[in-house]
């Protein structure tokens, strides 16, 4: 098992940051609604707002809900974390966002545990429609078999868990000796957190006190698309992360 050096430790969270990362040999990292803010995205109690309109599951509901999930873009930080990916420190994404960003920026081993957009089903005949670009349209999409109501996977499961994206999240934490838990107050982690290594290291990057505060080795109280900024010029050798982002389907 790979055990971090400490000789020589900076005091600066993001040297220390860029030395883990550097030492590295699967990294993990764990995200919430935090990472696609300055994107655009919204957190759980704005979404809750307007998942109340109309009844759960009604056209007007999900007419609001896609709006709010399907306006915004990827923020500098999934342009991040693509590119750790592509440098081959990073094996796997663990997100609680529905959004597809972490796909649409480009990262491929991506864990969505409670489905996306990109996940779909009939809710009358359960056909799937997979792929995020069904809800690039004007209409709601509706069935080709039967005519029935489609919708993204925590809709039709009624915000359960994709088995799929639980079964990645598990295996890819089982192996990472570096988690960084983004933007994220932890929830449905009990679904894969107790099968990480127990001698992982753990960096929060988060403004805010969460329940990962007394588990961190590395607690950064930044906002996550500035420490990716930092780490870059520390680092060195990144791809350029656009700083706005790249709009998606028509909302381009």
């Amino acid at each position: 098992m790979m055990r971090f050096s400490k000789e020589g430790r900076s005091e600066d969270k993001i040297e220390q940051l860029a030395d883990y990362i550097d030492q590295s040999r699967a990294m993990v990292a764990i995200t919430g609604a935090g990472i696609s803010l300055s994107g655009g995205g919204v957190t759980y109690g704005q979404l809750s707002r307007s998942i109340r309109l109309g009844g759960f599951g009604s056209d007007r509901f999900l007419r609001s809900y896609v709006k709010t999930m399907h306006r915004y873009h990827p923020s500098p930080s999934h342009y991040a974390l693509r590119d750790l990916e592509e440098e081959g420190k990073l094996i796997g994404i663990i997100t609680t966002n529905e959004d597809c960003m972490h796909t649409i920026a480009g990262s491929k081993n991506v864990a969505e545990i409670q489905g996306g957009f990109q996940i779909n089903r009939c809710s009358k005949c359960g056909r799937h429609y997979d792929g995020y670009e069904i809800w690039d349209q004007e209409e709601l999409p509706k069935c080709e078999s039967c005519g029935g109501r489609i919708l993204p996977w925590e809709l039709y499961s009624h915000i359960g868990l994709w088995e799929e994206g639980v079964q990645k999240a598990q295996d890819w934490i089982s192996q990472a000796d570096l988690l960084l838990v983004i933007g994220t107050n932890g929830y449905y982690g009990s679904a894969y957190w107790n099968y990480r290594r127990r001698d992982a290291v753990i960096v929060q990057i988060n403004p805010g006190h969460t329940g990962f505060d007394s588990v961190a080795d590395l607690n950064i109280r930044e906002p996550c698309d500035d420490v990716f900024r930092k780490l870059k010029a520390r680092r060195g050798n990144a791809p350029e992360v656009p700083l706005d982002g790249e709009r998606r389907g028509r909302n381009g």
